[in-house]
């Protein structure tokens, strides 16, 4: 069984560093996952109350209860009423990431904004169904592996949707480095033959909650190291 460190616990939430590799709920092709995980390990289960893709590594909070986990899902989703009633104050959370993308973002702060088409839904919805989408960048540092530029970016999801970042970075033209589904599949292979890079190079660095009376009543602000993977392609100008 996978070993998931733990950087937060209470009576009320645990917080996660997920590695890489692991699915956070059970499925099709999935014998391990976080979710499985933690009902081994927990009675009673922990409940999810937000997803990192298989393929993300960093922090994730799952609730020990389901008053925390209604808590917990109304600040992360943003529902601003039910965020209200349950801690107390308007939204405040922040989730933060680390990525490395193809190229150099010009200019090398700010934010995309597009409609995106929702996913997890039949094929007709979707196509008539599109969702606003907001994703803040900041270019922390750039780097060269061979003769590719590439660049550190630190992001932050002002929405929430399905594979919103790997999406967003893909449409401006600066996919994530090892992105198998929305990268860039040529560059990828030569990533991957010449310089190792195997795993999708996303990862959750920090996620902030605001005080909730009686679970969080001091709030949370947890930060995930960056793994080990990303650093020999981490390099400053």
């Amino acid at each position: 069984m996978k070993e998931v460190p733990v950087l937060f616990e209470n009576d009320f939430a645990l917080v996660l560093n997920k590695p890489h590799g692991l699915a956070v709920q059970g499925g099709e092709g999935v014998n391990v996952s976080l979710d499985s995980i933690l009902s081994a390990k927990y009675a009673p289960r922990p409940l999810l109350v937000h997803r990192l893709d298989r393929d993300t590594s960093g922090v994730i909070l799952v609730a020990k209860n389901k008053q925390a986990a209604a808590a917990f899902s109304a600040l992360l989703a943003g529902n601003t009423e039910a965020a209200k009633k349950s801690a107390g104050k308007s939204r405040a959370v922040i989730k933060q990431y680390l990525g490395l993308c193809a190229g150099i973002p010009r200019p090398p702060q700010g934010e995309i904004r597009q409609k995106l088409e929702a996913m997890g839904s039949p094929r007709r919805e979707r196509e008539t169904k599109q969702q606003e989408s907001l994703t803040h960048y900041k270019l922390l540092s750039t780097s060269v592996i061979g003769e590719i530029s590439c660049s550190l970016l630190e992001l932050e999801l002002g929405t929430g949707r399905m594979h919103q970042i790997r999406r967003h970075l893909a449409s401006i033209g600066h996919p994530l480095l090892g992105d198998d589904k929305y990268g860039d599949f040529p560059l990828n292979k030569r990533l991957k033959k010449a310089y190792g890079i195997k795993r999708m190079l996303l990862h959750a660095r920090r996620l902030v909650i605001p005080p909730v009376p009686n679970l969080l009543p001091q709030g949370l602000d947890i930060s995930a190291p960056l793994p080990d993977y990303f650093l020999p392609f981490v390099k400053t100008d």
